[in-house]
C-alpha cells in the first residue's frame, strides 16, 4: 500500500506520480474505515483528498504553511503528515483533535474551528514573513460556504493591495453544512457552469500557440489582458475587480490540473484565488447521497452508512423543533433564523412548513442577529436557532441592534455547556456569562424537555430580548411531575429540606438530583433550586433559603468569570446571611475534546465529583 509510505511530512512526494489516483483511494478507504468508528467530519474530507495531495506535492511543509479555514476538512493533511495512527482515537478524550492544532504538530500552521478566519490569518501570516525577509509560500483554504461570512470580505479587502506573493484555495463543493444559499452561492453557480467561456479561452490560446513566430507573445499579451477577457464573457469577475488574481475553476480530482494551477499561483507576486471544484462525499456513495448528514457523522456501518447508534429519546434540538413547528401553525408572526444550519439546529421542519418565514442566511452570525433585530422592529416575533460557541461571533449585534433597542428577539442557544468530541472551538461555555453582560436582555436554561417547551412559548408572549440555552444530546425526561408556571424571574423549588441547597443552572438540574441522593444516602439533608432565570436571579428564593441553609451551591455548564454562581456570590454578600458559597463550573482554562462525561468528570463537574467536593467543606466544619 502507498499509504504506508506515508510516515512524515513531504513522504508523499517519494510517491510515484502514476500512483497518485491508488493513493488518493487508500485514504478515502482509510478514512472510512477509521470515521465509522470514531464518528468525525466525513463527507468535506472525502471531498478534499486530491486538493490536499496536491497541495502536499506543491509545498514544502512545514516550511511553507497552510491555513485550513475551519479546519474538519484538514484530516488528508493530518495523514500526509505522519499522523495516520493518531485517527484510532480521533476526536477522543487524549487522542488526536479533529481540527488543525499548533500543539499536534508543526505543520499545523494555525488553529481554527470556525468559519471564514483563514484568509485573515493567512494574511498575518504572509507579512510576518516579509518583515522577516522570509521566502515561504503561505496558503490559506477556505470552502465556499465560508465565504458567506463577512470576515472573509474584510481580509479579501486587505489581501487585494498585496505586492507579494499569497495563494488563496477556494474549495468549492456547493455545501457548507447544509446546502449553500444566498448571492454568493449564485456568483459562484455561474462560474462553474461557464462552459463557454472555459472552452474559448482554451481554443483561443492553443489556436494562437500554433502561429509561428507570433503566437506566443500573443499568447502572453492576452494573458497581461485576460482580467479584461473574463469581464467580457462572465459578469461581475469579483475576485479580479477587487485586485485578486482568479484562477479556475480547476476539477478538485484532477492531480494533474491542480498541481499545474497551483505552480503558476506559486509564481504571482500578489494574492491569487484559486478555484477547485470538488465533491462533498466524493467515493462513499452515502456521504454523495447525503453530504450534509455525513458532516459530522457519528459512527456508522460503512456498508450503508447508517449510525450504529439509533436514538431512543428526543435530544432537546428535537424537542425545540417540534415546538416550533406547532407556534408556528399558531402565530403567523413567528419567523425563524438560523446561520446554514437548519437541519442542526432542528428548524427544518419549520422550513418545510412555513419557507415564508425561514431564513437561512449563510455562514453569518452577526448579520443574522442584526436581520432579526430588523423583523422585531416590524412587528415579528423572530427566533435565531444559533450554536453557543457560534453565537460568541454576534456580541455586538446582541448588545448594540437587539438589546439597546429592547427588541422581542428569541435567541435559541444550542449545543450549550460541554459539547464534547470537536473540542475547545465547539465547547458552549461562555454564553452564560457574555449573554449576562447585557441590560435587557434575559436568560434561562431548562431542566428538562417538558421545560424547554413551556420556556419557549414564555419567550413568544415575552416584550423583549431573551435567551434560552439548552446542551447537546438526549433531554432529560426527569422529574416529569414537576412542571410549575413559567414565572418572570422566579426559580422553581424541586425538593425543599435544611442545611444543603443545590441552585441548579438547566442541564444541571439532572446532575443535582444525582448529587442529592448520594448526600442522602450519607446522612445529609440537602434542597434543589431549579434555577431557570439565570438573568434575573431569584433573589427572593435565595434570601427564602438562607434563613435555614449553611451552604449554597450552584451548579453550571459554563466557566465561573461571569457565570451564574457570581451572580449569586454577589448578591450574597449584600446581605447579612452567614452562608457559605461553593460554585460548580469550568475552570479558567479551555476544554479540549472528547466524551462529554468523561470531561465532566476530569473537570469534577459530574456528581461524584461535585459530591466530594461538598463532603470536604462539610468535613471541614466539623
Amino acid at each position: 500500500m502507498y499509504l504506508d509510505k506515508i510516515e512524515q511530512p513531504n513522504d508523499i512526494q517519494k510517491i510515484d506520480r502514476l500512483a497518485y489516483g491508488q493513493l488518493a483511494q487508500e485514504i478515502r478507504n482509510f478514512l472510512i474505515e477509521k470515521i465509522s468508528v470514531t464518528g468525525g467530519h466525513l463527507g468535506s474530507n472525502l471531498g478534499a483528498v486530491e486538493l490536499t495531495m496536491a497541495l502536499h506535492l506543491s509545498l514544502d511543509l512545514p516550511q511553507d504553511k497552510i491555513i485550513w479555514d475551519v479546519g474538519h476538512q484538514s484530516y488528508t493533511h493530518k495523514i500526509l503528515t505522519g499522523r495516520k495512527e493518531g485517527f484510532d482515537n480521533l476526536r477522543r478524550f487524549g487522542g488526536m483533535s479533529g481540527f488543525p492544532k499548533r500543539k499536534e504538530s508543526p505543520c499545523d500552521s494555525f488553529d481554527t474551528g470556525h468559519s471564514s478566519t483563514s484568509v485573515s490569518a493567512g494574511l498575518g501570516l504572509v507579512k510576518a514573513r516579509d518583515i522577516q525577509k522570509q521566502n515561504h509560500t503561505i496558503v490559506s483554504v477556505l470552502g465556499d460556504g465560508s465565504l458567506t461570512g463577512g470576515m472573509a470580505y474584510e481580509a479579501l479587502n486587505n489581501a487585494s493591495r498585496l505586492d507579494t506573493n499569497f495563494i488563496i484555495v477556494l474549495n468549492d463543493n456547493n455545501m457548507s453544512i447544509s446546502e449553500n444559499v444566498g448571492g454568493v452561492s449564485k456568483y459562484l453557480n455561474q462560474i462553474r457552469t461557464a462552459d463557454t467561456y472555459l472552452g474559448l479561452k482554451e481554443n483561443i490560446y492553443n489556436t494562437l500557440k500554433g502561429m509561428p513566430k507570433y503566437g506566443d507573445s500573443m499568447v502572453d499579451g492576452i494573458r497581461k489582458a485576460k482580467s479584461s477577457f473574463k469581464q467580457l464573457v462572465i459578469p461581475g469577475m469579483f475576485f479580479e475587480d477587487m485586485g485578486i488574481t482568479y484562477l479556475g475553476p480547476v476539477d478538485g480530482h484532477n492531480m494533474d490540473a491542480m498541481l499545474k494551477v497551483f505552480q503558476e499561483a506559486k509564481r504571482m507576486k500578489h494574492a491569487v484565488l484559486v478555484h477547485v471544484l470538488t465533491q462533498k462525499g466524493k467515493g462513499y456513495t452515502p456521504a454523495e447521497k447525503h453530504p450534509a448528514r455525513f458532516h459530522g457523522a457519528e459512527p456508522f456501518m460503512i456498508e450503508n452508512g447508517v449510525p450504529k447508534k439509533r436514538k431512543t429519546n428526543p435530544t432537546y434540538t428535537d424537542i425545540f423543533s417540534t415546538v416550533m413547528t406547532k407556534l408556528g401553525a399558531r402565530d403567523e408572526r413567528i419567523v425563524a433564523i438560523t446561520a446554514a444550519m437548519p437541519d442542526g439546529t432542528g428548524l427544518k421542519r419549520f422550513k418545510n412548513l412555513y419557507p415564508d418565514r425561514f431564513f437561512d442566511v449563510g455562514i453569518a452570525e452577526e448579520h443574522a442577529v442584526t436581520f432579526a433585530a430588523g423583523l422585531a422592529a416590524g412587528g415579528l416575533k423572530p427566533v435565531v436557532a444559533i450554536y453557543s460557541s457560534f453565537l460568541q461571533r454576534a456580541y455586538d449585534q446582541i448588545l448594540h441592534d437587539v438589546a439597546i433597542q429592547n427588541l422581542p428577539v428569541i435567541f435559541a442557544v444550542d449545543r450549550a455547556g460541554i459539547v464534547g468530541s470537536d473540542g475547545e472551538t465547539h465547547q458552549g461555555l461562555f454564553d452564560l456569562s457574555f449573554l449576562s453582560s447585557i441590560p435587557n436582555l434575559t436568560i434561562m436554561a431548562p431542566k428538562n424537555k417538558w421545560e424547554l417547551s413551556d420556556m419557549l412559548k414564555f419567550s413568544i408572549a415575552y416584550h423583549g430580548p431573551i435567551a434560552i440555552r439548552y446542551p447537546r444530546g438526549e433531554a432529560y425526561c426527569g422529574l416529569e411531575d414537576c412542571r410549575k408556571e413559567v414565572v418572570y424571574g422566579k426559580s422553581e423549588v424541586l425538593f425543599r429540606e435544611k442545611t444543603i441547597v443545590l441552585l441548579a443552572v438547566g442541564s444541571m438540574v439532572k446532575t443535582a438530583v444525582e448529587v442529592r441522593t448520594r448526600l442522602k444516602e450519607l446522612g445529609f439533608s440537602c434542597s434543589i433550586i431549579n434555577s431557570r432565570f439565570v438573568k434575573p436571579i431569584d433573589e427572593e428564593v435565595i434570601s427564602e433559603f438562607a434563613l435555614d441553609h449553611t451552604l449554597f451551591v450552584t451548579m453550571e455548564e459554563n466557566v465561573l468569570s461571569g457565570g451564574y454562581g457570581e451572580k449569586v456570590l454577589r448578591y450574597l454578600n449584600q446581605t447579612t446571611f452567614d452562608c457559605k458559597l461553593l460554585s460548580i463550573a469550568i475552570p479558567d482554562e479551555y476544554v479540549e475534546h472528547g466524551n462529554p462525561e468523561l470531561l465532566k468528570k476530569e473537570i469534577g463537574i459530574d456528581a461524584n465529583g461535585i459530591t466530594e467536593r461538598i463532603l470536604k467543606i462539610l468535613n471541614h466544619e466539623k
